[in-house]
């Protein structure tokens, strides 16, 4: 189910859910309306009852979806902006190496971030462009990784070669948990849980209307369409790189930017790092 929701058109889902909810409605409804003469006033309090409980239960799923979606999209986040300090402070620390390895490194530094951008573009729905990219990641990983070693064995150091190991190790890491962080979605179950409920709610919603004998007034409609909305944000919350809430990668673009730059001058250390994106030294 999540790949067939990643695939899927944004306006496309929340009106295949809006038409689902109406229709609910409406069947729930029609079965209310040829039972209306054989129900008591009791039961007719009873449904209410059932109804209200249905649409509470919604309303607490929802919440609850809602904080999971916003937990997950706080940590994407924030795994960017990790991920942009690492690479400036591994940047940095390339500075130190010997001279033999140190052009080579900082070209696969630039590479290095050239690459998280692009990844950070490509959605979850093309798996091949995904699969391509990382692959070529870590390629540039294990060569930059290589290097370290290099460097390590003509200058040991802990001060110069030892500090930027340190940095590319993090580097790594934070490659790794951005990826992690990407492909934790909403669970399964609780999307199910939660369409289940919303079908079923406005089926009661469209029965309670037809044993009082009357369909379905615009405010129930209105509800529909908000609870279609709500759930829409959900889900796009939880697809970071579709849809129209996408995790902001801006630290990551000034940080291209100014290793670029520095890439032009004479001096590459003269790299002043993005203010949102501080090195660790």
């Amino acid at each position: 189910m999540i790949d067939l929701i990643f695939g899927q058109n944004s306006v496309l889902i929340a009106g295949s859910a809006l038409a689902a909810m109406v229709g609910a409605i409406e069947i729930g409804f029609r079965i209310g309306r040829r039972s209306d003469e054989r129900v008591s006033k009791s039961a007719h309090a009873h449904i209410g009852a059932i109804q209200a409980s249905l649409l509470g239960m919604l309303a607490l799923l929802l919440g609850f979806t809602l904080s999971l979606s916003l937990q997950r999209y706080d940590t994407r986040s924030e795994a960017v902006v990790d991920e942009a300090n690492a690479i400036g402070t591994a940047w940095l620390r390339a500075q130190l190496l010997p001279g033999s390895v140190r052009g080579q490194v900082l070209e696969g530094m630039r590479r290095h971030v050239d690459l998280r951008v692009d990844a950070g573009e490509i959605d979850l729905a093309h798996p091949a462009e995904r699969s391509r990219l990382l692959g070529q990641t870590n390629e540039n990983l294990n060569r930059l990784w290589g290097l370290a070693l290099t460097a390590a064995e003509e200058n040991p150091s802990p001060v110069t070669t030892g500090l930027y190991i340190q940095a590319l190790n993090e580097m790594i890491d934070s490659h790794g948990q951005r990826g992690a962080a990407l492909n934790r979605h909403v669970p399964q179950t609780v999307l199910l849980l939660l369409f289940g409920t919303f079908l079923l709610t406005g089926s009661v919603v469209g029965y309670a209307s037809g044993v009082a004998g009357h369909r379905p007034s615009a405010t129930t409609h209105v509800l529909a369409v908000l609870i279609v909305v709500l759930a829409f944000v959900i889900l796009d919350l939880d697809r970071p790189r579709r849809g129209l809430i996408r995790v902001d990668q801006s630290s990551l673009l000034d940080l291209q930017s100014a290793i670029h730059a520095a890439g032009k001058r004479a001096d590459p250390a003269s790299l002043a790092l993005p203010a949102q994106s501080p090195p660790r030294h």
